[in-house]
């Protein structure tokens, strides 16, 4: 969406075993041996990374899978988690926690995770400032880090993305990769190159393995995975239009002898479809647990679509008689959804601020923990300066306390929101002597509704969203009497939060001269079914 190889998928080795010859040259018979026993498939319940990961890489080094996902234009980048089950996940930390590489500006997207000679690698997405999408790497002793990156590896003029390591049949690194045609109207190859000794620089020439040639695929074949079976190598890849409403995304798989080619497309592709519950489902690495074969992916939940973003799920195949993998319950509901955790809340009692923050990735805000308070210091442009969490449900309510709103700076005011990006949101801030509610809509802000700023020493302000992008607005003095922002018939229209290939995130804002600070205490994000 790996273990003690260089390719982030499991290899399936074919032992060879030999019998010994008795001095008349016959066979020397030995004990049967049993093969062991498989276990049980996992009970799988689905997303198993909730809320916004798409592009999700995994690996398994010694008994722990670790997974990443694409961070797109939020920051931390590229969230690191780990599990022991494939089921459970914890957010332990992220690639590059503080500065995002120096080389790259923006659209992190697709990270490969990989373990290869005691190191973990990285590869990974990223606009090269001043020029295109590159791929590059970064590397560690441990896979929690710290990495250390060593820039890109390869950026074609249309833009090169989705990097995956994989060793050929003789046991050489190559990177294998997507040139990003369809963004100037072109194919879109599939690319295959050797890596250095070090696993940090592409040698030799580039080989083509194949594009974009069935219809079903649309304008683009890209999202590389590879696995070896069965004396095959097999290329799962995704196919269509990834992100949006109006998504078309599936996944494919072709086979080789040698990594090399020449590769043939299965006659039955796409093997992964949207079914009632999972649409758009691509982009993912497979991995092998217990003799049991899955892929972890993303797809959109049907009822949350765009608004949650592109979630992880894991999707167990099985290997057919002709050798080619067929994915269980393509077309059918799981039989066990996911349970989101009802109360998600933050009490800002340590100093650091908890991984599961983020911020825009252009545009880190200052901000300082201290005795169970956020202290976010504002921005005059931009939006404010912000800070959000991912979303889980299609429907939740977010609540926070500001302190202190009258004696906030003039110009100056703070609240909770909706975000999509820098230029999107929809807020609830105090200052100024009002309650404002404001749309941020491609860069202009409008106001929706306000009303006179309460005489209370902090106030509770709270956003709910009610499914399919709408939202509703509302304050209280003390966490007990609400008012809402608009009257019961109307809402907050939000659908223009989401960008193409993120999902909605849901935080506080301070905007303002950038001596001013607010200061909020807990943050609780509550999940409906």
């Amino acid at each position: 969406m790996k273990s003690l190889r260089f390719s982030p998928l499991l290899v399936a080795l074919a032992l060879i075993g030999f019998a010994p010859l008795t001095a008349a040259g016959q066979a020397k018979k030995t004990p049967a041996k049993h093969a062991p026993a498989v276990k049980a498939a996992l009970p799988i319940a689905n997303p198993v990374l909730a809320g916004d990961y798409p592009d999700p890489s995994v690996t398994k080094i010694g008994n722990t899978y670790w997974a990443t996902a694409t961070s797109s234009n939020w920051g931390p980048t590229f969230p690191l988690l780990k599990s022991t089950d494939l089921q459970h996940w914890t957010l332990v930390g992220h690639v590059f926690p503080g500065e995002r590489p120096a080389w790259a500006d923006y659209y992190f997207w697709a990270p490969e995770i990989s373990q290869s000679g005691g190191k973990t690698y990285v590869y990974y997405t990223a606009h090269k400032r001043g020029g295109n999408l590159s791929v590059g790497v970064a590397s560690a002793n441990k896979p929690e880090g710290p990495y250390t990156d060593h820039g890109p590896l390869v950026g074609q003029p249309a833009g090169s993305i989705d990097g995956f390591p994989m060793q050929d049949e003789k046991g050489q690194p190559y990177l294998i990769w997507k040139e990003d045609g369809n963004s100037v109207q072109q194919p879109t190859p599939i690319w295959a190159q050797r890596l250095n000794a070090e696993r940090t620089a592409l040698i030799g020439e580039k080989t083509d393995l194949f594009r974009n040639t069935a219809a079903w695929e649309g304008n683009l074949v890209e999202g590389p995975s590879v696995v070896r079976h069965g004396g095959y190598f097999y290329l799962f890849y995704a196919a269509n239009g990834c992100c949006g409403t109006g998504c078309t995304y599936a996944t494919g798989v072709a086979r080789a002898k040698n990594l090399l080619g020449p590769w043939e497309k299965f006659a039955q592709n796409p093997i992964l479809t949207k079914n009632d519950t999972w649409t758009c489902p691509g982009h993912g690495t497979a991995v092998e647990r217990n003799g049991h074969w899955y892929m972890l992916h993303h797809a959109y939940r049907t009822d949350g679509f765009a608004q949650v973003g592109r979630q992880g799920v894991l999707s167990e195949f099985e290997w057919t008689g002709t050798g080619w993998p067929k994915f269980l319950n393509n077309h059918t509901t799981p039989a066990t959804p996911a349970l989101v955790p009802a109360v998600v809340a933050d009490e800002f009692q340590t100093t650091a601020l908890s991984p599961d923050w983020e911020w825009p990735v252009e545009d880190k805000p200052a901000f300082a923990l201290s005795g169970g308070q956020l202290r976010l210091t504002a921005k005059p442009t931009g939006g404010g300066a912000t800070i959000g969490r991912t979303t889980l449900a299609a429907r939740y309510q977010a609540t926070t306390t500001l302190l202190a709103p009258a004696a906030l700076p003039a110009g100056t005011v703070a609240g909770v929101a909706a975000l999509g990006d820098p230029n999107n949101s929809l807020n609830l801030s105090a200052g100024d002597n009002k309650l404002r509610l404001w749309e941020r809509r491609d860069g202009k802000d409008r106001t929706l509704a306000e009303t006179a700023l309460p005489a209370a020493a902090a106030l509770r302000l709270r956003v709910r969203a009610l499914g399919n992008g709408q939202f509703r607005f509302a304050w209280s003095p003390d966490g007990t009497t609400w008012t809402d922002m608009l009257p019961t018939s109307e809402t907050a229209n939000g659908q223009f939060l989401p960008p193409w290939d993120r999902g909605v995130r849901v935080g506080v804002v301070a905007q303002g001269p950038s001596t001013a600070t607010a200061t909020f205490e807990r943050f609780e994000l509550n999940n409906e079914k």
